[in-house]
């Protein structure tokens, strides 16, 4: 065991959607001349999936995503990472033989037939919190991980920062992800991201028998960073997109107040827009992501416009109450959930709508009562 290297191997992010926050893995690398394993270098990874698989994006998204701990050559591995221009680091452990062996014997076992497919959970089961799990449970000492100082972010200001290249897939998350994803995360739960695991192991120590030994004994760059091209999602932010609603929004209410009417057209289309978005939130109330059950944007987007659309066609003002207490309670969540970029914009744009739609109601309660006061006279003065 003396000639065999263990590393962790740290891949940085690169533009796939699926590879903005990186990779781990672990390397087993035998570096002797002679004997059956000679040169060996195996990397042993638990990112593999398949977009084949029927509705894979559908079942990301509700945490019922298998992936699959894979042994495959390491020459085979670097070439993925260079054509992409992302950087491969390999932290050099400093493991006993006894230790290397239970790794071994750790990895022979995580890669059995009944053991190897694993349920995929973004935060709190992934290919970076893998590999740190097979070498804290396999020390005759114990890891003493060092606690940094300025580290107190969420789940949600980290993908933020994974994302902040590609708006509209951080926009998306944002939606998705609910109160929990803005609690603070301790260490362990920070490490489900490849690069601050690398950084945590760097710092870590192993404490037997008394002493201390450093985890990681050398790092080396095995593929040094390339050039990414960055491609925009789209020709404008989530932002200046609610903006730009919200600028037709006004418009189209200085139109309604010069005509005195209100657009039941529009009301109808917002009303459904809204619904359909809230059932696709609804359905994550059965997502198994522990981040995304309880999510405050239920307040905007939910299915119940869908059951006062024909109380809105006939004029008929409950759904403006609703809306209303709605809009009240979403912004006082802003205090407790950070909300996507732009959704302060498309709040307002409902509030317009509430408005304008209870000035219409003012306005036909005092054309009716000017209707009954025009009748009284014409009666009297018969």
């Amino acid at each position: 065991m003396d000639s065999v290297e263990v590393s962790l191997l740290t891949c940085s992010p690169h533009e796939e959607i699926y590879s903005l926050y990186g990779h781990s893995a672990i390397r087993w690398h035998d570096l002797r001349q002679e004997g059956p394993t000679k040169g060996q270098d195996l990397v042993f990874n638990w990112g593999m999936f398949s977009f084949s698989k029927p509705y894979f994006a559908l079942r990301f998204v509700f945490g019922l995503t298998d992936y699959e701990l894979v042994c495959m050559d390491a020459s085979s591995f670097w070439p993925y990472y260079r054509r992409w221009g992302s950087s491969v680091t390999e932290q050099v452990l400093n493991l006993t033989a006894d230790e290397k062996r239970k790794v071994q014997r750790a990895l022979a076992e995580n890669l059995r037939p009944e053991n190897k497919v694993y349920r995929y959970n973004f935060f709190y089961d992934n290919c970076s919190t893998r590999p740190r799990d097979i070498v804290e449970r396999n020390m005759n000492g114990k890891i003493i991980w060092e606690e940094q100082e300025g580290k107190q972010v969420s789940f949600r200001e980290m993908v933020r920062i994974c994302n902040r290249n590609h708006p509209w897939s951080k926009a998306g998350n944002d939606i998705l992800l609910g109160l929990k994803a803005d609690k603070t995360t301790n260490r362990s739960e920070r490490e489900f991201l490849p690069a601050i695991l690398m950084t945590d192991m760097a710092l870590a120590k192993i404490y037997e028998d008394g002493n201390y030994r450093p985890l990681v004994k050398e790092q080396r760059t095995l593929v040094p960073p390339g050039v990414q091209l960055i491609e925009p999602d789209w020709i404008m932010t989530p932002t200046q997109f609610a903006i730009l609603l919200l600028i037709l929004s006004v418009a189209i209410a200085w139109i309604e107040w010069r005509r005195k009417k209100t657009f039941k057209w529009l009301d109808v289309a917002l009303m459904v827009i809204q619904g359909v978005a809230g059932i696709a939130l609804t359905l994550m109330l059965f997502s198994q992501h522990p981040t995304t059950t309880l999510n405050l944007n239920y307040l905007l987007f939910n299915p119940l416009p869908f059951f006062f659309i024909p109380s809105v066609i006939r004029r008929k003002k409950a759904w403006w109450a609703v809306q209303i207490t709605l809009l009240a309670l979403y912004a006082l969540g802003a205090l407790f959930q950070s909300y996507p970029e732009g959704m302060g914009f498309l709040a307002l744009c409902l509030l317009i709508r509430v408005g304008m739609n209870e000035r219409e109601g003012v306005r036909r309660q005092e054309s009716g009562v000017r209707s009954q006061e025009t009748g009284v006279r014409s009666k009297s003065e018969e």
